[in-house]
């Protein structure tokens, strides 16, 4: 599971995401699939050392209003990457895009841009399956 995260890391920083943090639920994979994609990334000069940030709202059970009070802590970053567990992922996307069934895979990454911070609504970008990122 390590390798196969460490080459998906190396095609997210291929993807040159612009992250400025990688927030984190403190579970063990979550956590251990973070500091995978954050070492990549800052061996790539693409991230800070410190933008590792361990969050507890990320754990099971995360929904809107958590990821709406991570948008207001975090209001001045461009990009952030949150990693975190499904089906609560699958299910905020959903939300976030005005409805419908997604299905974010473990291991995927997913893009929304949000058009609407204060009204948590946005747009799927794109939603990349663990395959794709070589997983």
């Amino acid at each position: 599971g390590k390798q196969r995260m460490q080459q998906q890391a190396e095609v997210i920083a291929g993807l040159d995401l612009g992250l400025e943090a990688i927030l984190t639920s403190p579970l063990r994979r979550a956590l251990q699939t973070a500091q995978i994609v954050a070492a990549c990334l800052i061996d790539q000069g693409q991230l800070g050392e410190e933008a590792l940030v361990v969050d507890k709202r990320l754990a099971c059970g995360f929904g809107i209003e958590d990821l709406r009070q991570i948008v207001q802590d975090y209001a001045t970053a461009r990009a952030l990457m949150l990693v975190g567990h499904e089906p609560d992922f699958s299910r905020v996307i959903g939300q976030l895009i005005g409805g419908g069934r997604v299905i974010c895979k473990k291991g995927g990454l997913a893009r929304i841009d949000l058009f609407d911070p204060a009204g948590m609504a946005g747009e799927l970008v794109w939603l990349l399956p663990p395959k794709f990122l070589g997983g």
